[in-house]
């Protein structure tokens, strides 16, 4: 080599150390952040603490400080791959306790596909491994029992057997049915684990909450790609709702909570792609809305909240909801019986009358019917409500009424130039009435991790009844399929494109036929 060539290929060398140091510092940076916030939720579960609540939500927060810990320490062990060697002595690890041999027992055997020796010889079987999995049909303990043969050639003895199944909890207990199980209990039924250990426990086997909730913990940060992949899915629409909900979470170090927010995002009702995704924040700042969206310059449809103002000013078009102007004309005619209010109400239901009419069409057939039926009426509400205004007093609740519609008219207008733009958000607020559910039973979320974590897992069970699955049947094969998917083909597993097995061994039956 040149000297010239000799000083580039050196110059190459330093340039890939110095990106190899900086991603080194930032594996580090993550595992010291990750260390820090276990040792604080270990303080926080183990220390002393006062009786100011009552016992059902003290127990609660333990479930939800057990489970973000289990969370981080298996981030931790996915960046550290080889753990620091130190002095230490290991910590022998808990022999796990028999399941109750009651339970009946399913036979898995797993043996190798080839039974002869590199060496050209027959391999001889001399023992096996047995594992055991706990599996549960609702109000059913089963148990997996896996066996694995040894086969050793008699030659030049070399044993071959066949690998472990790979499980989303690794030498754990539990089966992908049983996990998704305890998944829906939580997020789908809001059931506290608690509650689903007494339930076990009446089964036959009272698992412990804490082991259940690092079930949810581990599980949770397996299944933190495919919601990512979700959100990518969503912010590839051209049209997407947005919502948001408040939320109670405890403040960190005390037994206070204040209100946090989940924000909701999902596809339209018109779009041949159904998925939602929540996205749970400390905070109902407008910057929340700004990072989940990073950049997406599409249509929002939303209601006036400032929070999206900042978006509208990067490129996001704003699409005004009709449902919350004629919210405002309603609640005025209901108190007061205001025939202002009533009138508007009648060119409002106009509109929707329309839309019941052309909710089934493709989009340009939409688009072109409104033009000829809707525009004129919201040509005649407008003129109406600019006469009317000048009419009441300032300060009105009427006045007040009119001025909503009319300093957001071009965002209500929006809908009648793309067919495939709704004329409210109605359907996003169905989406986000899960959590309106779930917090009458859970009460708060226990920290920003667990409540970042429910928003994950309940973006995919929403997401999953969109389609048409049914959330359990869907968990359980994508936790089967999960550990084993490699990750460029990940987008197979989201709801709007995951098929059930029996479709798919249809599938595959009419390809080799």
């Amino acid at each position: 080599m040149t000297p010239g060539q000799l000083r580039a290929f050196a110059a190459q060398l330093l340039s890939q150390v110095e990106t190899m140091g900086k991603n080194i510092n930032l594996d580090q940076t993550v595992i010291e952040k990750l260390t820090h916030e276990v040792a604080q939720l270990k303080r926080l579960k183990f220390a002393k603490r006062s009786e100011q609540m009552n016992p059902e939500q003290a127990s609660l927060l333990d479930d939800l400080i057990d489970t973000d810990i289990a969370a981080i320490e298996a981030e931790l062990q996915a960046l550290q791959i080889e753990p620091a060697a130190s002095g230490k002595k290991q910590k022998p690890k808990p022999t796990p306790t028999p399941l109750p041999a009651e339970f009946p027992r399913t036979l898995i055997h797993h043996e190798p596909d080839n039974t002869h020796c590199p060496c050209g010889c027959a391999l001889k079987r001399i023992g096996e491994d047995v594992s055991e999995r706990l599996d549960y049909t609702p109000g059913v303990f089963t148990v997996e029992r896996h066996v694995r043969g040894k086969w050793v050639c008699e030659d030049c003895e070399t044993l071959i057997q066949a690998p472990v199944p790979a499980q989303v909890i690794d030498k754990g207990i539990p089966t992908a049915g049983l996990l998704a199980h305890v998944m829906i209990a939580k997020f789908a039924d809001h059931l506290p684990l608690y509650r689903q250990e007494s339930i076990f426990g009446r089964a036959g086997l009272a698992i412990p909450r804490s082991t259940l909730a690092q079930w949810v913990g581990v599980t949770g940060v397996q299944l933190q790609p495919l919601v990512d992949a979700l959100r990518d899915v969503v912010i590839g629409q051209q049209v997407v709702h947005a919502d948001e909900t408040p939320v109670q979470m405890l403040a960190p170090g005390s037994k206070k909570t204040h209100r946090s927010y989940v924000w909701t995002y999902a596809t339209s009702q018109f779009s041949e792609t159904a998925a939602v995704v929540y996205d749970f924040s400390p905070s109902r700042a407008g910057e929340h809305a700004r990072n989940f969206l990073r950049g997406w310059k599409g249509k929002l449809v939303c209601d006036d909240f400032g929070g999206y103002k900042a978006s509208f000013e990067l490129g996001v078009i704003e699409i005004g909801c009709m449902a919350h102007a004629r919210r405002k004309f309603f609640e005025l005619h209901a108190t007061n019986k205001s025939q202002i209010a009533e009138q508007a109400l009648r060119y409002i239901q106009l509109l929707y009358e329309i839309e019941s009419e052309v909710r089934d069409l493709e989009p340009d057939l939409r688009c072109r019917i409104r033009q000829e039926k809707a525009v004129p009426v919201m040509d005649r509400l407008h003129a109406w409500m600019i006469a009317q205004r000048d009419l009441v007093p300032q300060g009105s609740a009427i006045s007040r009424a009119l001025d909503y519609s009319l300093k957001r008219w071009a965002a209500l207008s929006r809908y009648l130039d793309d067919g495939a733009v709704p004329i409210d958000n109605n359907w996003e607020e169905s989406q986000i009435r899960p959590w309106a559910v779930g917090r009458k039973n859970w009460l708060f979320a226990g920290s920003l991790r667990s409540g970042k974590r429910a928003a994950a897992i309940m973006s995919l069970i929403q997401s999953a009844r969109l389609n048409g699955h049914d959330p359990y049947d869907y968990l359980k094969d994508v936790l089967t399929r999960l550990p084993t998917q490699r990750a460029s083909e990940i987008d197979q597993l989201l709801p709007n494109r995951w098929q059930p097995i029996s479709l798919r061994k249809a599938l595959c039956k009419e390809a080799y036929q």
